[in-house]
């Protein structure tokens, strides 16, 4: 089986001349949506907007950024449309519900999933795509919104290869690298499992903190000492950070790692496949934060 595909764009010269900017649509603008559309707008990208709240587009009224009056007339007006929104069922309802995007893209149109969803969830929105000449590609993303704003945020891509690489131009304006993993729901169960192993490795972290201070070790020493060994890692530094304890976690993300969790153990269970210990320890950790799956 071969290795996740990260295909650099063709060089631009006489032969293949720089192609004309996609058309995008932008649907989500929260604390990562919205840094990843304002760097599609500044890159030139002709830009539409829609969102449920007039709040979320007051940042970008000085920008060349459109508003549109509903999901559909925005997919009107571009080539391709990304959704970064929280849950299923919003995606979906942006997606194919009254108004929503396959309303009004044209045929040859793209739908790129950024949200964390069910692999499932890809496939019928591809599905209910298709019958309109449509593709879909699933890409969610990860690193927060300083690093959208930065243009380094990571894309896990799934689909058609030449659907992925029509939004690749769209993808670099705010994430390097950008990862085509292979078809569609394929970037989402990656997604999925980094973030499962994510919410293992603070459990982990957080007892070997807790282990050292009941044996009378300093945890800020002892996680200053790790971070510089062989059991450093992202998590131990954001435990860390928030002293040792996952109660800044369990408020800020507890609710969203709960979800990923119980989403890849539903994915495991129907597949047949046994989740393992790396859901055992992120169980322990939702546990520890009062979100257990």
């Amino acid at each position: 089986m071969s290795g996740p595909k990260v295909t650099p764009p063709p060089a631009e010269s006489p032969e293949n001349p720089a192609t004309e900017k996609a058309r995008v649509g932008f649907i989500g603008l929260g604390s990562q949506g919205g840094p990843m559309a304002r760097r599609i707008v500044e890159a030139g990208h002709p830009t539409t907007l829609w969102a449920r709240r007039p709040a979320s587009l007051e940042p970008f009224a000085d920008t060349a950024a459109k508003v549109a009056e509903s999901p559909a007339a925005m997919a009107a007006d571009c080539d391709v449309a990304c959704v970064c929104v929280v849950a299923d069922a919003d995606v979906e309802q942006v997606v194919t519900g009254e108004d929503g995007i396959l309303s009004g893209l044209a045929e040859g149109g793209v739908i790129v999933v950024h949200s964390t969803v069910h692999p499932d969830t890809c496939g019928r929105l591809a599905e209910a795509a298709a019958a309109r000449g449509v593709a879909v590609v699933d890409a969610p993303v990860s690193g927060g919104g300083q690093a959208a704003a930065e243009g380094r945020l990571l894309v896990m891509a799934g689909g058609d290869t030449a659907a992925v690489e029509r939004c690749r131009p769209v993808f670099a304006t705010y994430a390097d690298p950008i990862v085509h993993l292979g078809p569609l729901g394929t970037g989402q169960l990656t997604k999925l499992l980094n973030n499962v192993l994510f919410t293992a490795n603070l459990a982990t972290a957080a007892g070997a903190l807790a282990l050292g201070r009941s044996l009378d070790v300093d945890p800020a020493r002892l996680a200053e000492v790790v971070s510089h060994g062989s059991g450093a890692s992202f998590a131990l530094a954001r435990v860390a950070a928030a002293g040792g304890t996952l109660d800044p976690m369990a408020s800020r993300a507890g609710a969203l790692l709960q979800k990923d969790a119980r989403l890849l153990s539903a994915v495991a269970e129907a597949a047949g496949v046994p989740a393992g210990p790396v859901m055992r320890a992120a169980d322990d950790a939702l546990g520890i934060m009062e979100h257990p799956r």
